[in-house]
Formats: C-alpha cells, structure tokens, sequence
C-alpha cells in the first residue's frame, strides 16, 4: 500500500493526461469481455469511474445492441398473462356499463321530448353536507 501511495498522481497531472482512443476502447472489449471489471480500471489508472462509464458508452458494443433481455420466471409470465386477462376483462365490463350508461341517457332524452318533463333535474342527487350519503333532492314548484 505504501509503494501505491508514493505512486499516486497529484490532480493536476491527472487533468492533463489524456488516454488514447485505442486504448480506451481496449479496455472497454475488456470490461465486455469479462477479463476486468470497471472498479479494476479506475483504480489501475486512477481514473474515474465517470470516465470510464463514458468510454464505455462510446466504445462499447454492447450499447449498440439496444436489445433488452427480460428474465423471469414462469410463476412470473403466468402471473403476468392473467393480468392481462384480467385488464382485458376489466375493460369489456367497463365498455359494457358505458354503452348501458349512453342508453340510459338517451332513453331519459327520449322520455323527455314525448311527455316535456325535465327527469333529469327532478331526479338529481347531491351529497348531503352533514353525513356524506346521496339524498334526493325534489323540486318544489
């Protein structure tokens, strides 16, 4: 540990050193490659761990790919595949009470032209300001 100590650079000759593109992408095939690790690298040349992740961003190979490889197990794809039938089931029922929704409306609409009541303001609901429960409100004329 001494002899590393002694060994060590100042800041500013460690600014003003500059590695070789060859050589940053060598170590980079490295860090792929499995030969070394990142932290080896930083300490080895007393760089950075920024500056490393950035060679490899820019050198690397693997960032070409852009290819994501999910692992899971198949407790997890089951699990995963009923929720998406239950989503998808979810949705149907969903669509199903707004197409009852739209016909309920429509037939109020309709109700409303043949005997010229207005239902839907005899019929309003608004929350009751004591407990919180719906109350019917009539309209005394």
């Amino acid at each position: 540990m001494a002899r590393r100590e002694q060994n060590q650079m100042s800041t500013e000759e460690r600014r003003l050193r500059h590695f070789s593109t060859s050589f940053k992408s060598q170590k980079v095939r490295e860090i792929e490659q499995g030969k070394t690790r990142v932290s080896e690298i930083c300490k080895q040349y007393e760089v950075s761990y920024t500056s490393v992740y950035r060679w490899i961003n820019k050198y690397g190979t693997m960032k070409k790919a852009k290819v994501k490889v999910i692992v899971e197990t198949e407790s997890d794809t089951k699990q995963l595949l009923e929720l998406k039938k239950k989503v998808a089931e979810l949705e149907r029922t969903v669509g199903q009470k707004q197409i009852l929704l739209d016909f309920k409306d429509k037939m109020i609409d309709i109700a409303e032209e043949m005997y010229g009541i207005d239902i839907k303001k005899k019929c309003s609901i608004q929350p009751s300001n004591i407990t919180g429960t719906k109350e019917k409100q009539s309209h005394a004329v």
